[in-house]
């Protein structure tokens, strides 16, 4: 006889007050934990109300109904005891208190009674955020009338307007406020919160106060757990979470901390036990559980219009554009062109999607019109057709043996996925054409959150615990580093023996990686998705909560992450910014500018000699996709002859596929037999030398010998790569089966059905190794042809990275090209082509600000070159012309040209800004002279003072301009270099990571960090860096105790020591270091 599964009226109590982890900082437990917790409690609803925002309520609301759980979505609001608007010291009304604006706010928590409740919470959460934040995101009276419909209100924690009131013994105010919620939810829809919190004397005031008015006034009460953990063991975490969230140590007194109390989920029967004596408020949780029944419309497709010319169908406008544009793409429209235009116009008009391909080719027409540079194309969407003559992407599907249906599957309809690279420094500009276009309420970015990954967490972990830094840095390492199959810190315990050991054996260790577990994966902080765009039909509130950017208040973003934007079937693009498309960009113009020659990078051959060259010859620094040190190896033995080498080596070039291109290289110079299995392999195999590079392969083996459709051998490779057996066995089967209908025995079938999951591990996107191919054949064609402007835009786009410049300087020398330092009559704002050679920018040198560089060049423009210092005094009027921008000036060499040595200027600067003030002041009276005099012009009398030393000049450049330029401090110690046998740093990292071998290295140390290890004693980590590279150097007790004093900044030193690729970068051991002198 079955189990009559209980009823909802069977309910015995459900918690209606929880946090969880995106209760950031403060909440500990993860979605999964919460409802894991619920289950085994057996109760059949829950609520999440998270401080002030949604973002866990859609990952809630499906994983609890997942879990048989009635999933009830609220949030804990922060209300502003004035105008969400004020931002000033007000009066705290509850407590009658002056408390700054930032803690002038109360909590209520709100709870949804339908899909109307829901939409009112989505409004009320993005109007806290996007105009009521200040410290925190606050609602207020206005527009808790405007939005409360389809809700139910609980009165709150201790942090309640009412509990406040009650707490400061003004029952009166309390009993209006109560009285004023009731009227503004409705009778039956306002509740009194109580809660049992036996360790907080203030708590057992303010209930008391509660009870009191819920009784006089007929406010029904209910019971909560302001919950903010899982179980009751986890407490501990939480306040590690607490410390971290403050900074202090779980030791510090005075520190915020909820360890005085249970905050944890409690079974209903203790809830019962603790409110034993007012049951209504244990039968009302359920009462408010039956009344909830939002449902949220999941797995819909929320498709916005295109505005077609006329009103248009937009499926006939599309077609129509379409076929207007194939003759523009295609001089010869073969049978192969029309058969595949018609047979995508079919899918799309099956799938719907003809709004999809008019919004995103709008935006980037709109881009290629404005002059920003559209990457070729990115991802699958290249294997469309439709998209190369709409001029999405700028591959021919046709030509490269590019598949559709690795983009739009007819069998599975989903929303395409098109990405598109735009030049990174001009992707705004197309986000604020799409914000215009459709409507700033309709526009959104993403919202991600950082969360703790396991080396993180141990070191928050350790510091909240007060464990040495050392002590803790030395527990991280040991967590291996990606690439890994190592995904979490239980993983690394299994993994990883030495820290087992450290587990098992040291309690420090055991308690710290404890600690560790709970916080790794716990949401730390809110963040912007890099590239995610949401275009919406409608007001984007109606759907998603909104909030600003944390990083930006001008830019707003959405409260739910990319897999719940997804889930609720809104428009995702993803606009990507790429760098190497603005260095493509910068140096046509560069080129355009200094030559008037104006290159289509589209149409470059594809057989260029000198670009093959470069690649041949592993001369790809700068290159995209191409400029590691194992691609430039793997480059030289291969020498790729043709464009589709280039597409090879993006594809293999990754873990895993990365063992097979010793097999490519030498099958592709007959070094080694290329064998099939089957003759019928021969088409599919052949350009890649028997190998299996690509998944359009996979599927092409599928439907040339196995009878599929292109559309279920996406389905086969999908489900491969899901790695789910009863899938696997069923897709076995009948490709197996397919293979043998067509003629192919079953040993060899069997051995072809061995390929493919191999391939679904290892194969990549052709369309997307095509593209990014692409690009980085321009940019080897660029530095082939165009070294000096592809050198200046190299620069101006790492112009940040002072390291990376330094790198880019000595291959610009390599190459024949030299960088000029700055100069006041040569620079340009940035880095600048300059005859065969280039110039460092003004705006290069510290100190000196954008205004000052472009006034001086401003200047320059209108009236010439300067002739003196004293020419850029007069002439230069910006009000930031001051002893510091004009130390900085001189210190970096900008004004040499004037032969005026350095430490002349350096020591008359008095006299300087003097000279500089009587100007300003004869220009001020002489615009205010009403009779026409003239004063006399002032002179500038310069002392002659020392020269400065060489040894200054350079550590001014790299002071001011972060590397040394003229020359470097170990170019005198020459001799010296060669007695003690050094290495560069540069030779010193293509060394074999296992060498164990002693080296020695010469270099300026440039940072020292000196720490106490746990046994108390001293060691330092240090950076050296020589002309061309630098390397972190560790010095351990013994080798710091010889001689404390080397290790210092600017000291030129010999290192001693040994490699260690132990934490995935190279570090340098160092046993002993002289000083060179």
């Amino acid at each position: 006889m079955g189990v009559t599964p209980p009823t909802s009226s069977a309910m015995k109590f459900v918690h209606l007050h929880t946090h969880s982890h995106y209760s950031l900082l403060d909440g500990l437990a993860k979605i999964d934990d919460l409802v894991d917790r619920a289950k085994e409690l057996g109760m059949e609803a829950l609520a999440l109300t998270d401080h002030g925002n949604l973002y866990g309520a859609v990952e809630f609301y499906s994983k609890a109904k997942k879990a048989g759980i009635k999933p009830l979505l609220g949030l804990e609001a922060y209300v502003a005891k004035g105008s969400r608007h004020d931002r000033q010291l007000v009066k705290d009304e509850s407590s009658g208190v002056g408390k700054k604006a930032k803690e002038n706010y109360n909590h209520l928590t709100l709870i949804c009674e339908n899909e109307t409740g829901w939409k009112n919470l989505l409004k009320l959460s993005s109007s806290s955020h996007l105009e009521g934040f200040y410290y925190k995101p606050r609602i207020d009276q206005e527009i808790l009338e405007k939005w409360h419909e389809g809700l139910i209100a609980l009165s709150g924690c201790l942090g309640g307007e009412i509990a406040q009131f009650c707490l400061h013994g003004r029952m009166e105010e309390a009993e209006a406020k109560a009285k004023e919620y009731v009227n503004l939810f409705g009778k039956g829809n306002f509740f009194i919160e109580l809660w049992h919190l036996p360790n907080i004397p203030d708590a057992a005031i303010a209930v008391k106060g509660l009870r009191e008015i819920a009784k006089k006034l007929d406010i029904p009460v209910v019971a909560t757990k302001d919950i903010h953990y899982a179980r009751p063991e986890d407490a501990e975490y939480q306040d590690i979470l607490l410390a971290v969230q403050t900074g202090n140590t779980v030791n510090d007194t005075g520190r915020m901390s909820m360890m005085t109390e249970n905050y944890a989920m409690n079974s209903a029967e203790e809830m019962a036990e603790w409110f034993a004596d007012i049951p209504e408020a244990i039968e009302n949780t359920n009462k408010i559980a039956e009344r909830c029944n939002v449902e949220l419309e999941l797995d819909v497709v929320r498709l916005p219009k295109f505005e077609t010319p006329g009103g248009m169908d937009s499926m006939d406008y599309l077609e129509k554009i379409i076929r207007e544009g194939l003759s523009s793409r295609y001089k010869e429209i073969t049978q192969e062109v029309q058969d595949r235009m018609e047979y995508e116009i079919r899918v799309i008009r099956n799938t719907g999607y003809a709004d999809y391909f008019l919004i995103v080719q709008d935006f980037i027409k709109w881009a290629r019109d404005h002059g920003v540079v559209v990457g070729p194309g990115r991802g699958s969407a290249a294997g469309s057709l439709v998209a190369y003559v709409l001029t999405i992407t700028d591959v021919d599907p046709i030509k490269y043996d590019l598949l559709f249906e690795r983009f739009l599957n007819p069998d599975r309809i989903q929303m395409p996925d098109i990405d598109i690279d735009f030049a990174d420094k001009r992707r705004d500009e197309v986000v604020n054409y799409v914000r215009e276009k459709y409507g700033a309420d309709r526009v959104a970015q993403i919202i991600t959150f950082g969360t703790m990954a396991a080396r993180a967490a141990i070191r928050d972990a350790g510091r909240a615990l007060g464990l040495p830094y050392a002590f803790c840095d030395q527990v991280a390492k040991l967590v291996p580093a990606p690439p890994t199959p190592v995904k979490n810190l239980a993983q690394a315990l299994d993994a990883v023996e030495e820290m087992r050991t450290l587990y098992n054996t040291n309690p420090d260790a055991k308690k710290l990686i404890d600690a560790a577990k709970k916080l790794e994966g716990v949401a730390r902080h809110a963040s912007v998705h890099a590239c995610g765009i949401i275009i919406a039909a409608e007001p984007l509130t109606n759907v998603v909560a909104l909030q600003r950017s944390p990083q930006n208040e001008n830019s707003v973003i959405t409260q739910f992450e990319q897999g719940i934007i997804e889930k609720l079937g809104l428009l995702k693009m993803d606009f990507l910014g790429l760098r190497n498309l603005t260095i493509i960009e910068e140096a046509l113009r560069l080129l355009q500018e200094s030559t008037g020659e104006l290159i289509n990078i589209s149409e470059i051959p594809l057989d260029d000699p000198k670009t093959f060259e470069v690649l041949q010859n592993g001369d790809t620094v700068g290159v995209f996709q191409f400029e590691s040190a194992g691609m430039r190896r793997y480059l030289k033995e291969l020498k790729p002859t043709e464009f589709e080498d280039v597409v090879a080596m993006v594809a293999l070039y990754r873990p895993g596929p990365m063992e097979l291109i010793p097999d490519y290289i030498n099958r592709k110079y007959g070094r080694e037999e290329v064998k099939l299995l089957h003759p019928l392999l021969q088409p599919i195999l052949g350009k890649t030398y028997g190998i299996g590079i690509y998944q359009e392969q996979m599927m092409r083996i599928a439907r040339d010998l196995a009878g599929y459709t292109l559309a279920e051998a996406d389905t086969l490779r999908k489900a491969i790569g899901k790695k789910i057996q009863a899938l696997l066995d069923e897709q076995e089967f009948k490709l197996i089966d397919g293979m043998i209908a067509n003629g192919i025995n079953e040993k060899t079938a069997r051995k072809i059905w061995e390929l493919f999951p191999p391939f679904a591990k290892y194969g990549f996107n052709r369309s997307h190794s095509v593209c990014y191919g692409l690009i980085g054949y321009q940019t080897a064609y660029l530095k082939a042809h165009h070294p000096i402007e592809f050198m200046t835009a190299l620069f101006n786009s790492e112009s940040d990275d002072i390291e990376r410049i330094a790198f880019l300087i000595d291959e610009a020398k390599k190459h024949g090209i030299t960088v000029a330092p700055p100069d006041i009559n040569e620079s340009a704002v940035n880095f600048a082509p300059q005859d065969n050679n280039i110039r460092f920018g003004l705006l290069a040198i510290k100190n000196v600000g954008s205004a000052v560089v472009e006034a001086i060049i401003e200047e320059r423009k209108q009236n010439g070159p300067y002739e003196s210092l004293e020419d850029v005094l007069t002439r230069v009027k910006h009000k930031d012309i001051n002893k510091k921008s004009i130390e900085s000036l001189t210190k970096a060499g900008v004004f040499d040209s004037f032969k005026l040595e350095r430490g002349k200027i350096l020591a008359n600067m008095d006299e300087i800004l003097r000279y500089s003030q009587t100007i300003k002041k004869n220009e001020t009276n002489n615009q205010n002279n009403l009779f026409g005099t003239v004063y006399s012009k002032s002179v500038l009398n310069l002392r002659d003072a020392e020269p400065i030393s060489k040894k200054d000049k350079l550590n001014w450049e790299k002071e001011l301009l972060g590397l040394y330029i003229s020359d470097h401090p170990l170019s005198e110690h020459k001799a010296q270099l060669m007695q003690y046998k050094v290495k560069t740093i540069r030779d010193l990292l293509l060394i074999d990571q296992k060498d164990q071998n002693k080296h020695r290295i010469a270099g300026v140390v440039t940072g020292v960090k000196k720490i106490t290890t746990k046994n108390g004693k001293a060691m330092a980590f240090a950076r050296i860096e020589d002309a061309n590279e630098s390397i972190e150097a560790i010095v351990f007790t013994e080798t710091l105790a010889r001689n404390p004093n080397l290790w210092t900044e600017n000291k030129l030193i010999v290192a001693e020591g040994k490699l260690s690729a132990k934490d995935s970068e190279m570090k340098f051991i160092c046993e002993g270091a002289v000083e060179l002198v």
